[in-house]
């Protein structure tokens, strides 16, 4: 998947009405006026909305005489799940990496608590000594 159209797809899905309109269409074939039901904004917004979704690439809209319906294109969702699924490996290595800082840090305090726990000389603290601070 190349940059640009990563991008447009990314943007597209960012705004969460565009979001559960695809969520929606996965489960099936929808009209504009199913798609619009869950959400309180106006026809113009949800067509807006389809519009972007269109042009991203990610719905397909067809005419049926006076109903309008919209389709998830799978191919596009697809190609971006190939393209997130590129980036797993690297955040993989990343996240193996930072388990393994944390890890020797946990260890570290272990060790200094554990140093501190033992008392290191035998002397005692009399109320005398604290005195001559």
């Amino acid at each position: 998947m190349e940059t640009d159209r990563i991008d447009v797809v990314l943007s597209a899905l960012a705004d969460p009405i565009r979001r559960r309109i695809v969520e929606r269409l996965g489960k099936g074939e929808a009209t504009v006026t199913d798609l619009s039901a869950p959400f309180d904004v106006s026809a113009p917004a949800i067509s807006r909305h389809l519009g972007v979704l269109e042009r991203a690439g990610l719905i397909t809209r067809e005419r049926h005489g006076t109903w309008r319906t919209c389709r998830l294109r799978p191919e596009a969702v697809a190609e971006l799940g190939t393209w997130l699924g590129g980036l797993q490996p690297v955040w993989d290595r990343r996240f193996d990496s930072l388990e393994a800082v944390l890890a020797s840090q946990r260890d570290h305090t272990r060790v200094v608590r554990a140093s501190s726990a033992t008392p290191t000389s035998t002397s005692t603290v009399t109320p005398d000594s604290q005195e001559q601070s």
